[in-house]
């Protein structure tokens, strides 16, 4: 058996990913970041049906900057994981499954995640 001599690289930030190991990265980050705040948003709904005082509670706790950072946070998600679940189902149907349309499918659903989290932003404060 012979042993192949093959360099071993153990620095991870020198690992340039393409566009589309991006963008399915990132799309797998997305539904994370949506299942582990899923469940503030229950906890705010339930809260705010509850009455009255409930309402007031969940009105007070959204006017803290940090519940706000953290709804940005899931509507971000949700946007990105939206765009980039259409890009793979277009993918799917094959279309854009060549290189170089892949690649340009993966800047452009990375771009206007950035775009929609910016609007959100803007939205949301």
């Amino acid at each position: 058996m012979v042993k192949k001599q093959r360099p071993i690289n153990l620095e991870l930030n020198t690992i340039s990913f393409p566009p589309a190991a991006m963008a399915s990265i990132l799309h797998r980050v997305s539904g994370v970041i949506m299942l582990v705040l899923v469940g503030f948003l229950v906890w705010l709904l339930a809260t705010s049906l509850s009455g009255p005082e409930g309402f007031a509670t969940v009105k007070s706790v959204m006017a803290h900057p940090v519940a706000k950072f953290v709804i940005w946070g899931f509507l971000t998600a949700l946007g990105y994981h939206i765009i980039a679940g259409v890009r793979h189902m277009i993918m799917d149907l094959g279309f854009g499954v060549e290189k170089v349309p892949g690649q340009r499918s993966a800047r452009f659903s990375i771009a206007l995640g950035v775009v929609w989290a910016v609007v959100a932003g803007v939205w949301l404060w």
